[in-house]
C-alpha cells in the first residue's frame, strides 16, 4: 500500500466539515467528474477533504488520481493498495484516515450536485442529525424516491421509508462511526452497503432528509463493472442474510421486526424468484430455494407477510414452504401478464385475488395467503381493504387492553368496583 496526499493549506489543527470518501477500481472516466463535483462543492474546498482508495486498478484510474491530489484545491490523499474484490475494504481503509466531522462515502462513477454537501453539513448541523440522505436522481438507471417526497428536519426508521434506501451514499457523522467501531463487513461483496447503513439509523440520533435539492446523481456504467451489476446470485442470499441477522440483533420479534424485514424480503429475495427463475436449469432453482430456506425458517412471519402485496406474499410463502412446483405455476401465471380475478367475501366484502391455487384443496394453500392486506393494483384497479375486513385483534390482545382498561377504573364505561 502507498499514499500520496496534498494537504497544502491544511494546518494540523483544523478539522474539515466533511471527508469525501472515494473507493476506485477501473473507474475511468466515471472518476472525473465525480471528483470535479467534489471540488465544485458551494460548501469551500477549505471545509472539505477527500481520501481516495485505488483498488488495484489497472486502466489509469490510479495515476489520475495522483494528478489530481497534486493539483486540487481540496486538500486530497491517495491510498494504492492491491485489488480486494469489493467496495468494503476500500471504504474501511479511507474511513480510517478520515478527519472530518462528517464523511460522504461517494462511489467513483456517481457525482454530487453543487450544493449538496452544504446543505446536508447545515442540516445535521441544526438538528443535531447524525445522518443525512440527499435526493438521489439516476443517470441511465433507476433511483429510490419514496423517501424524498419531502424535506424533513428529522425523522427515523418507522416514519419514513428510508429502510428502501441502504446505499452507503449518506452524510454520517464520524463520531457515530467511531463510537460503535461501525466498519464494512469485508466478507461481503454486495449488500454491505445496506447493513452498514441500517446500523447507522438505528444508532443514530435521528436522520434528516434534503428532498428539495438533487444532492446526488447515480450512473449506471455501459462497462457492467458496477459490482451491482455483476456477481454471483450466492451474493445476494449472503447481503439478506446480513441485513435480517442484523435487523434481529436490534429487534426482538414483534412489529418493528417484522416492519424492517420488509425490505431485505422485497428487495433482495423476491427477485431471485421473479420469472426469470423459470428459466434456470433445475439445479440452480432448487440451489436457490436451498439458500432461502434457513431465511425462511428464522424471519418469515404472519406480521411480514401480511405487509407484502398478495403476489409478493405468495411467492415467498411458496419458497418457505419448500413448493417449486406451485412457484412455477405463479410464475408462469405472472409472466403470461395475467390478471386474477377479485374474490370478495363476507359483509364486508374482503377482497381476494384469485391466482392459481386458490381454494384449490390439493394444494393445500390457506385462503389468507391470496388475501389483499395492503393496498395494490390490479388490472389498472386500486384494491383497498375495507375497514371491516382488516385483520381482527387476538384474544390475547383484547384481554390485555380490558385489563388496561381495568386499571385505569372503566371497562366499557362501567365504573369497577372495589
Amino acid at each position: 500500500m502507498s499514499m500520496n496526499e496534498n494537504v497544502t493549506g491544511l494546518a494540523a489543527s483544523e478539522i474539515p466539515d466533511v471527508t469525501v470518501i472515494v473507493g476506485a477500481y477501473e473507474a475511468m472516466p466515471y472518476l472525473i467528474p465525480c471528483l470535479e463535483s467534489v471540488e465544485a462543492q458551494t460548501l469551500g474546498a477549505d471545509r472539505i477533504e477527500i481520501v481516495a482508495v485505488n483498488d488495484g486498478s489497472t486502466d489509469g484510474t490510479g495515476d489520475y488520481l495522483d494528478e489530481f491530489a497534486a493539483k486540487s484545491k481540496v486538500a486530497t490523499r491517495v491510498v494504492h493498495q492491491e485489488n480486494s474484490g469489493g467496495p468494503s475494504k476500500p471504504r474501511n481503509v479511507g474511513l480510517s484516515m478520515a478527519r472530518g466531522r462528517y464523511v460522504f462515502f461517494l462511489d467513483a462513477d456517481d457525482y454530487l450536485g453543487g450544493e449538496a454537501l452544504e446543505r446536508m453539513v447545515a442540516m445535521a448541523d441544526r438538528n443535531g442529525t447524525d445522518v443525512v440522505l440527499g435526493k438521489i436522481e439516476g443517470i441511465g438507471r433507476g433511483a429510490p424516491k419514496s423517501m424524498f417526497g419531502r424535506t424533513l428536519e428529522r425523522t427515523d426508521l418507522f416514519s419514513s421509508n428510508i429502510k428502501f434506501t441502504l446505499s452507503a451514499e449518506k452524510l454520517f457523522r464520524r463520531e457515530l462511526l467511531e463510537r460503535h467501531s461501525m466498519r464494512f463487513d469485508q466478507q461481503l461483496y454486495t449488500g454491505e452497503d445496506a447493513r452498514f447503513t441500517l446500523e447507522a439509523y438505528v444508532r443514530s440520533a435521528g436522520v434528516s432528509i434534503v428532498a428539495d435539492y438533487t444532492c446526488l446523481y447515480i450512473v449506471r456504467r455501459d462497462d457492467g463493472k458496477h459490482i451491482t451489476q455483476s456477481g454471483s446470485y450466492a451474493m445476494r442470499f449472503d447481503s439478506a442474510t446480513a441485513l435480517m441477522d442484523l435487523i434481529a440483533k436490534f429487534f426482538p420479534p414483534g412489529e418493528k421486526r417484522d416492519e424492517l424485514m420488509i425490505r431485505p424480503f422485497v428487495i433482495t429475495l423476491l427477485p431471485q424468484f421473479d420469472p426469470r427463475w423459470l428459466k434456470l436449469k433445475t439445479a440452480t432453482r432448487q440451489h436457490k430455494m436451498e439458500l432461502a430456506k434457513p431465511l425462511m425458517d428464522k424471519y418469515w412471519s404472519p406480521g411480514v407477510a401480511r405487509r407484502l402485496k398478495v403476489p409478493e406474499r405468495l411467492r415467498m410463502h411458496y419458497v418457505a414452504e419448500g413448493r417449486a412446483d406451485l412457484l412455477a405455476d405463479h410464475l408462469e401465471f405472472m409472466r403470461s401478464k395475467a390478471v386474477p380475478d377479485i374474490v370478495r367475501r363476507g359483509s364486508a366484502g374482503k377482497p381476494y385475488l384469485a391466482y392459481p391455487h386458490f381454494g384449490d384443496k390439493a394444494a393445500g394453500v390457506p385462503d389468507e395467503m391470496f388475501a389483499v392486506t395492503v393496498a395494490e393494483w390490479v388490472g389498472g384497479v386500486r384494491i383497498t381493504v375495507p375497514k371491516g375486513a382488516r385483520p381482527k385483534v387476538s384474544f390475547a390482545r383484547r384481554v390485555v387492553r380490558k385489563l388496561r382498561r381495568m386499571a385505569k377504573g372503566t371497562v366499557r364505561g362501567t365504573p369497577v368496583r372495589s
